[in-house]
C-alpha cells in the first residue's frame, strides 16, 4: 500500500470510525439521562449486578478469533465459517449457563428480581454473536461506515424502546428492554448489508491457527472484564443498590468521552498499524501520532468534566443523583491514562504478539489486587481514587514493551504529551476563576464549558501543536461527505 493510499484509507476510516463511536456514545448519554430522570439508582445498580456475568460471558464468545482473523494475512470463507459456527455453539452454551445460574446469582446478591432479569438479559449473547463475523469482515475492508450505521441504529431503537417502556412504568426492565433491542436491530442491520452466506462449515486447522492467536486475547480479556467488574460484584453484596448505582452512573459519565476516543483510535488504527506492521518507521510514525491525538482530545476533556461536575450532576440528572459529583470528579482523572495505555497495548496485537498483551496484562494483577484489597472496604470514593492511581502505573507498565521494541516508551510519550498537560492547566486555571463569579448552575455550564474549549484551543494555538490543525482538517473533510 502507497504512502498517500495508506494515509487516505486512515483518514477515513478515522472519520467514520469517530462518526460511529461520537454518535453512538452521545445518543446512549442523552439516552442514558432521560432513563436517570424517570428510573432510580437502584435500577442501574441491578443491571450493575448482572454486567461481570454478561461481559465475561461475551467475553468466551468473541475468543479473540475476530481479532486473529482480522491480524492474519490469508483468509478463506471457511475461516470466517468456524468462527460463526463457534460464536453460536458459545454462545448457545453460555446462555444455559446463565439460566441455570441465575437463582444462585438472585440468592447472593439477595435481589429476587435478579433470576428472571438474568434469564432475559441473557437473550444479549445470542443476539451479539451473530453480528460478529460481519462486523469483522467490514473491520478488515476498513469499511466503519457500515459498522457507524448498524450501531447507530441499534443505538436509536434501543434507546427509544428503552424510554418508552419507562415512561410506561417497566421500572429496570426498561434497561434490559433497551440493550436487547439495541442488541437486535444492530445485528439485523450488519446481515441486511452482508453478501456473507453462512455455512455449519468448522475447520479444526483453522480453529488452531485463530485460537492460538486469540487465545492469549481471551484469557486477557476475561483479565480485564473481571477486574473492571469485580467492583460491581463487591458494591453489590457489601453495599446498597443504590450505591451500586451512582458508581455505575459516574463510570458510565466518564466514558462517554475516554470510552468514545479509546475505541475510535482502537477500532481504526488496528488495521492499519496490522498494514505495516513490517514496516518500523512508519509504524512508529502512526503509534507516535495516535497517543499524541488521544492526549489532545481526552486530557482536557476529562479535566473540564471534573471543573463542572455538580451543573452537570444537577441539571441534567435532578438532585436525587447529587451523591454521584463527588465520584465523577475523581473517575475522569482515573480515565486520562486509558487511551494511552489501551494504544499500547493495541500495538502488540497489531504486530501479532497477543502472547505479550496477555503477559503485560497478568502483571499489572498484583497492583490491581492490592487496590481492591485497600480500597473497597474504604467505601466508593476510595474505590474510584484507586482506579486513579492504578490506571497511573499500568500505563508505564503498558508502555515499556513499546519502548523496547521501538523506542517510544513511557518517559517519550509523557514528554510528547506535556505541551497538552500545559495548556490543560491553564484553561483548568481559567474556569475555575470563571466559576468563582458564578452561581447560577446553568450559567456556570455553559460558559465554563465555551471558556474552557476556547482557552484549550487558544494555549494549543500559541504552542503551535499539530493535532489542532489535524482535528480541524478531519471535521472539514466531515462537513463535506
Amino acid at each position: 500500500m502507497q504512502n498517500i493510499s495508506l494515509k487516505s484509507v486512515a483518514t477515513k476510516g478515522i472519520i467514520w470510525s469517530a462518526v460511529d463511536k461520537f454518535a453512538v456514545q452521545f445518543g446512549q448519554f442523552v439516552v442514558g439521562i432521560l432513563l436517570a430522570r424517570i428510573l432510580l439508582p437502584e435500577d442501574f445498580g441491578l443491571i450493575g449486578m448482572l454486567t461481570i456475568f454478561i461481559a465475561v460471558s461475551q467475553t468466551f464468545i468473541e475468543s479473540g478469533l475476530g481479532t486473529g482473523l482480522i491480524q492474519r494475512q490469508d483468509r478463506s470463507n471457511v475461516d470466517f465459517s468456524t468462527l460463526f459456527v463457534f460464536n453460536l455453539a458459545v454462545s448457545s452454551f453460555f446462555y444455559l449457563l446463565l439460566f441455570i445460574s441465575a437463582p444462585f446469582i438472585s440468592t447472593f446478591f439477595e435481589q429476587p428480581q435478579l433470576t428472571n432479569l438474568t434469564r432475559i438479559l441473557g437473550l444479549i449473547l445470542f443476539l451479539n454473536a451473530f453480528g460478529i463475523v460481519q462486523r469483522t469482515k467490514l473491520t478488515i475492508a476498513i469499511d466503519f461506515k457500515s459498522i457507524a450505521k448498524s450501531n447507530v441504529i441499534g443505538m436509536v431503537a434501543g434507546g427509544l424502546s428503552g424510554i418508552i417502556a419507562a415512561i410506561n412504568g417497566y421500572g429496570v426492565w426498561s434497561l434490559v428492554i433497551q440493550m436487547l433491542v439495541g442488541a437486535l436491530a444492530s445485528s439485523l442491520y450488519l446481515w441486511f448489508l452482508s453478501n456473507w452466506t453462512p455455512s455449519l462449515a468448522f475447520s479444526k486447522t483453522s480453529f488452531k491457527i485463530l485460537f492460538g492467536y486469540g487465545s492469549k486475547l481471551l484469557i486477557a480479556g476475561l483479565y480485564a472484564q473481571i477486574l473492571n467488574n469485580v467492583y460491581n460484584i463487591c458494591l453489590g453484596k457489601f453495599y446498597t443498590t443504590a450505591s451500586l448505582g451512582y458508581y455505575t452512573r459516574a463510570k458510565s459519565f466518564a466514558d462517554v468521552s475516554a470510552g468514545t476516543i479509546v475505541s475510535i483510535l482502537q477500532q481504526s488504527t488496528f488495521p492499519i498499524l496490522t498494514s505495516v506492521q513490517h514496516d518500523k518507521e512508519k509504524l512508529v510514525s502512526i503509534f507516535r501520532r495516535t497517543i499524541r491525538m488521544s492526549a489532545f482530545l481526552i486530557i482536557p476533556t476529562m479535566v473540564l468534566i471534573a471543573l463542572l461536575a455538580k451543573p452537570i450532576v444537577i441539571l441534567l440528572l435532578t438532585e436525587k443523583w447529587a451523591s454521584l459529583i463527588p465520584l465523577l470528579q475523581w473517575i475522569v482523572f482515573s480515565r486520562i491514562f486509558l487511551p494511552m495505555s489501551a494504544i499500547n497495548m493495541n500495538l502488540l496485537n497489531a504486530i501479532g504478539r497477543s502472547d505479550l498483551f496477555l503477559k503485560v496484562d497478568l502483571s499489572k494483577l498484583p497492583l490491581t489486587l492490592l487496590a481492591m484489597i485497600i480500597t473497597i472496604p474504604l467505601g466508593v470514593k476510595a474505590i474510584i481514587i484507586g482506579h486513579v492511581v492504578t490506571s497511573a502505573i499500568s500505563f508505564v507498565i503498558n508502555a515499556y514493551l513499546p519502548g523496547k521494541f521501538y523506542g517510544y516508551g513511557p518517559i517519550n510519550q509523557l514528554r510528547d504529551v506535556f505541551p497538552f498537560v500545559v495548556a490543560t492547566i491553564g484553561m483548568a486555571i481559567g474556569v475555575l476563576v470563571l466559576s468563582c463569579f458564578i452561581d447560577n448552575l446553568i450559567v456556570q455550564l455553559i460558559l465554563g464549558g465555551i471558556a474552557g474549549v476556547v482557552i484549550y484551543l487558544f494555549i494549543c494555538w500559541l504552542l503551535k501543536l499539530e493535532e489542532q490543525t489535524e482535528v480541524w482538517k478531519l471535521f472539514l473533510k466531515l462537513r463535506k461527505r
